[in-house]
């Protein structure tokens, strides 16, 4: 029984000191710079679907291209 109420304590004081030291300065990022960022996290997405996409098909094409058979008959070349 004193495990909880001591868990209370110990969140208790952290809250009273993190209160007590509200002078504490952060990093200002501009709206500006996260939409850039954001932007920039799409663009690159959009990128690297594009390439996974082409590299795949490419293969896909290869793969089929290779189960073809092909035969030099000349029956099939009428002249």
């Amino acid at each position: 029984h004193t495990k909880p109420r001591l868990i209370i304590i110990i969140i208790l004081l952290f809250i009273r000191h993190f209160k007590n030291n509200s002078n504490v300065s952060c990093y200002r990022i501009e709206p500006g710079t996260i939409a850039g960022i954001i932007c920039a996290d799409v663009l690159l997405t959009l990128v690297i679907v594009i390439v996974t996409y082409r590299c795949a098909s490419f293969r896909r094409r290869k793969i089929d291209n290779a189960d073809k058979v092909y035969m030099n008959v000349r029956a099939n070349c009428k002249s």
